[in-house]
């Protein structure tokens, strides 16, 4: 199946066909926003929404680890706001409904920390960078919540929602964003993994 690699905040934005072409446009380039799509039309559609505005808001990019030996699921989250690192997080946990859910266990975590951060903080809003694609499309019941924790992670967005504004940008899990390598970094460490 073809791909589209849309890159909407890059060196030059536009659609590839490849990863090589889209990872040139946003290795190492601070604040990349770009996304992988299976339709044309899906990533025209991205490249054409309006670019996210963030007032009084923050950034977090939330990642998810899991110990098998410990069976211990962990998050990092970085925050961010304007171009500066405010507070870096990690934890971790073992609760029966989130365990077989291992890593995205850990980048639930962390999505939900991050919003709680920022409503304990007085933001209005919070757009949550991830690379595991249910953190968005649970939150934004684009799929089912089979799961008690699922379920769980649904509501707690509905909640935050009701005072905070929060969206989502996936990014690729290890294609060298700093910010997404940061917040795996910590996920591991939570768990105790080295790496």
């Amino acid at each position: 199946m073809a791909k589209f690699y849309t890159v909407k905040i890059g060196r030059k934005p536009g659609i590839y066909l490849t990863w090589d072409e889209c990872k040139q446009q946003v290795d190492k380039f601070k604040g990349a926003v770009y996304k992988s799509f299976n339709s044309k039309d899906e990533a025209e559609v991205f490249l054409e929404e309006k670019k996210i505005k963030v007032d009084n808001g923050l950034i977090a990019y939330v990642d998810g680890s899991y110990n098998i030996k410990t069976k211990e699921y962990g998050f990092g989250c970085v925050i961010i706001e304007g171009q500066q690192v405010i507070k870096e997080m990690y934890g971790k946990g073992n609760d029966e409904d989130y365990v077989s859910m291992r890593n995205v266990a850990g980048e639930i975590l962390g999505s939900i920390c991050a919003m709680e951060y920022a409503k304990n903080n007085g933001y209005a809003q919070i757009c949550i960078y991830y690379d595991y694609e249910g953190i968005e499309k649970w939150a934004n019941r684009l799929w089912k919540a089979n799961k008690i924790g699922t379920q769980a992670y649904q509501k707690k967005v509905a909640m935050y929602r009701k005072t905070l504004e929060i969206c989502f940008v996936k990014v690729l899990a290890h294609s060298g964003d700093f910010y997404n390598e940061r917040a795996d970094k910590l996920a591991k460490k939570a768990v105790g993994i080295n790496g």
